[in-house]
């Protein structure tokens, strides 16, 4: 929010630079970005004075071009080649000299000593729309009152330097949200610093009606979405051009003026910080304005030319045919202030700000006025910030007020009611702050005082504080004025330590797994649950009609909670690559949602359709481990995805003995996937190779390898796991390896599920160490090593037990996969 310097100077007296004002009002709270001066008009019209033509004749070489003399103040005659039809001698005009810069838009020119059809120009004699004073270009500036030559054009006109603040609001400061509420916070501070100034504002009493019937009627349907709806007739007025004055204060801060009825709703709701909104009433059919909820899918076009279907749920300003007005948030394209209007009526509303946030979301809209409505306004200020808007119009497009000042609030609202306690702003704070000091900081802020007992008083806060309904705000305000830098650190720190046994819970665990991956590499990243939809198009794996949809998304990109996270984690996969950090690995706990359309919602279930789980995902893409030159980059592969996987779930205490790797065939997330389950059937997840097509949604050109395991699952697996200490074997183990013939269609996995299953007692591992396909070998064929590790813990095996036992292993591969031996 841009805040004037001399726009708040309108409200408050003080004598702060605008450099010690900005740390004043983030010493408040109200923190302040940066401070630009600004001008109002650009270049501050340097190097323009104003001179009187002495003489004017016509040039040598040129039919409509005049060779002037000019009286610049300096005891010389200047002489400057001018252009202008209306140039005479005798004449007090503004001239630009040597040197001076002057402004188009963005496109700067400087005036420089130049020869114009053979005759020397030392200089410019200007029109309007060249200084920036005015539009017109139909000829020179002519001034008709005596100005002494040399005077500085910036001196005639006034040109003033204004200071902008840019204020970061935080979303509860909606009180602050204008040069007055600014002010206010500025005079507790001042007041509290001994240097009293108290906050001032334009005054209505002249307020008074000028015909007393014929003014625009009113009915609101929906009094709980429009608590309060105040409005005035004026009829008669002229739409024109607003007076410099206040056509500088909406420039100052960036508002474009648009005309003398519009501007002053601008300055009061940017002045004083209540939205209002003008009708023209030859727009109003019927001649009354109807608050109510239109029917669903009404067509409505704003004022930025769109049309938008309107909600059932949208409250709308409406005349007796159609609605005008999208209540707080945009005013309809059709029944606004035009040149031609005559008569208008002018809204100050208090709006449900619940209402107005969903409807701001629902239609993607953000303007000045549901930024404060949506946050909530004062109600009780209505009448006040009507009659000032109906007195501005008044001076500046004349008209009279027609009709009573309309005013519906049948449930008024009361100020809130606070219970505070001397002693605990004091223990909150760490200091005692005098009761006197405190009494004054309240004072300023407007809490008054209402009752006082003891060291407990009762307080009553303003309508407009609506971020203040607890003790702990009172304290804060008063702390944020007093000023945190009065409260001293003390000499002695006391803290006290507490002592947690660790336990096998969830949030353990993830805290081991996320440090042992941290310490192979990966970082972890957090992405939003909400995503776009776009993502789940076509996908048979997470169907469309299975995400749950928002009721109101801030944005398409953000309108279904996800089913996975894998395109949260290609996003930043992206983002890196992008910047050209293309070898990643990382990993993300998070939630994943789902609908099931086939469950009915119930009144003793009603979120029986909705389901929620944990995951735990890992990507992996680009070099494992970067190159020199001894040795080129090596490339991720599925196989060190894996290792990772099962490196997880090894220190979930869930091992190999326990684990089912099943081959996937590719589909529309993976090119090729393995299933991941426990040998009882419990699926864990899954991990692969994301398909191209996936990728080519995130423009990413390298391999991504991706797992996914169901992390509550994992959980409940190592919680029912228990680690036993034994004693180091005293025999060693035997190992023994096998050359395999094999179809190409078996996997590892089913030659280690053989293995185990033909000798349960002394097998400790198996291992595949060799893989060949190629030259030598039959077709469809392809050769595995492997290793197989014996032991018996108790004495050393015999040569006799491990023939046994290989022959027996040897024996069930060739029954059931077709095994050879090579």
């Amino acid at each position: 929010m841009n805040i004037s310097y001399k726009w708040l100077k309108d409200y408050i007296d003080f004598e702060l630079d605008a450099e010690e004002l900005s740390s004043v009002l983030t010493s408040v709270g109200l923190e302040t970005g940066g401070v630009e001066e600004v001008e109002t008009i650009k270049g501050g019209l340097r190097g323009l004075v104003i001179g009187k033509v002495l003489t004017c004749e016509a040039h040598p070489d040129s039919d409509h071009l005049h060779v002037t003399t000019v009286d610049l103040g300096d005891g010389q005659a200047t002489q400057i080649v001018c252009g202008a039809p209306n140039v005479a001698a005798g004449q007090t005009v503004v001239v630009a000299t040597v040197g001076t810069k002057l402004y188009d838009g963005d496109k700067e020119f400087q005036i420089k000593k130049s020869k114009i059809r053979g005759v020397e120009s030392f200089g410019m004699i200007c029109a309007e729309d060249e200084i920036g004073v005015g539009t017109s270009h139909d000829g020179i500036i002519v001034i008709e009152e005596e100005v002494a030559p040399g005077t500085p054009a910036a001196e005639y006109y006034h040109v003033e330097s204004d200071y902008v603040l840019e204020v970061d609001l935080t979303p509860n400061r909606v009180d602050a949200a204008s040069h007055y509420g600014v002010a206010r916070d500025l005079s507790a501070w001042l007041g509290c610093h001994a240097k009293a100034s108290a906050p001032h504002r334009p005054s209505v009493e002249a307020f008074r009606t000028d015909v007393a019937e014929g003014g625009i009627k009113v009915r609101v349907e929906n009094t709980e979405a429009c608590p309060r709806y105040t409005g005035v007739t004026i009829k008669g007025v002229t739409v024109k051009e607003s007076p410099d004055w206040l056509k500088e204060r909406l420039l100052a801060i960036g508002m474009r003026p648009i005309n003398n009825i519009v501007d002053v709703t601008n300055y009061i709701l940017l002045g004083l910080g209540q939205p209002l909104h003008c009708f023209d009433c030859d727009k109003i059919a019927g001649g009354e304005i109807v608050v109510k909820n239109c029917a669903e899918g009404t067509p409505f076009t704003t004022l930025d030319g769109v049309e938008r279907k309107l909600s059932d749920k949208d409250l709308m300003i409406c005349n007796a045919d159609e609605p005008m007005c999208i209540a707080g948030v945009f005013g309809g394209l059709d029944s606004g202030v035009t040149e031609s209007t005559t008569s208008v009526f002018i809204e100050s509303a208090y709006f449900n700000p619940t209402s107005v946030r969903k409807t701001a979301r629902r239609h993607g809209l953000q303007t000045d006025s549901s930024f404060r409505y949506e946050r909530g306004c004062d109600p009780n200020c209505n009448i006040y910030m009507l009659k000032l808007a109906a007195l501005m119009i008044k001076e500046l497009a004349g008209g009279e007020i027609t009709g009573e000042v309309v005013d519906i609030y049948p449930n008024p609202v009361e100020p809130a009611t606070v219970e505070f306690s001397y002693d605990r702003c004091n223990a909150l704070v760490g200091k005692e702050i005098p009761h006197e000091t405190i009494d004054s900081i309240l004072k300023s802020l407007e809490i008054e005082i209402t009752a006082r007992e003891g060291n407990t008083l009762t307080l009553k806060v303003p309508t407009y504080r609506v971020d203040v309904t607890r003790e702990c705000d009172v304290i804060e305000d008063i702390l944020r004025i007093y000023g945190y830098n009065n409260v001293e650190l003390t000499d002695t720190l006391h803290s006290s330590l507490s002592f947690k046994t660790l336990t096998d819970s969830a949030e353990d665990l993830r805290h081991r797994i996320a440090d042992q991956l941290t310490g192979q590499g990966f970082n972890e990243i957090l992405n939003n649950s909400l995503t776009a939809e776009s993502y789940y198009a076509d996908l048979e794996t997470y169907p469309l009609g299975k995400c749950v949809r928002l009721l109101n998304p801030l944005s398409n990109d953000l309108s279904v909670m996800r089913q996975t996270l894998m395109f949260g984690g290609l996003e930043s996969l992206a983002h890196n690559i992008n910047r050209k950090a293309a070898d990643l690995k990382m990993y993300e706990f998070g939630n994943v949602y789902f609908f099931n359309p086939e469950a009915e919602s119930t009144a003793e279930a009603p979120l029986a359709p909705y389901s929620e789980g944990q995951r735990l995902a890992l990507w992996l893409t680009g070099a494992t481990r970067a190159g020199n030159w001894n040795k080129t980059a090596e490339q991720s592969s599925v196989y060190d995805l894996r290792a990772y996987v099962e490196m997880v779930l090894q220190r979930a205490g869930i091992g190999g003995k326990q684990l089912s790797m099943t081959v996937m065939p590719g589909d529309d997330l993976y090119a090729a996937s393995i299933a991941i389950s426990t040998r009882s059937g419990k699926e864990l997840g899954r991990m692969g190779i994301v398909s191209k097509k996936v990728l080519k949604k995130f423009d990413i050109r390298q391999e991504v390898f991706y797992a996914e395991l169901d992390w509550m699952a994992v959980v409940k697996l190592s919680l029912k796991h228990t680690v036993n200490y034994t004693l180091l074997p005293k025999t060693l183990p035997v190992r023994r390896d096998l050359a395999l013939l094999l179809d190409k269609n078996v996997t590892m996995e089913e030659v280690e599920k053989t293995v185990r299953e033909s000798e349960r007692k002394l097998l400790r591992d198996i291992t595949l160490f060799d893989v060949y396909e190629g030259k030598n070998l039959p077709e469809g064929k392809k050769s595995y090593a492997i290793a197989i590790t014996l032991q018996d813990d108790e004495k050393t095996l015999q040569d006799k037990q491990i023939e046994a036992v290989m022959n027996k292993v040897t024996t069930n591969l060739q029954k059931k996969l077709g095994a050879e031996l090579r």
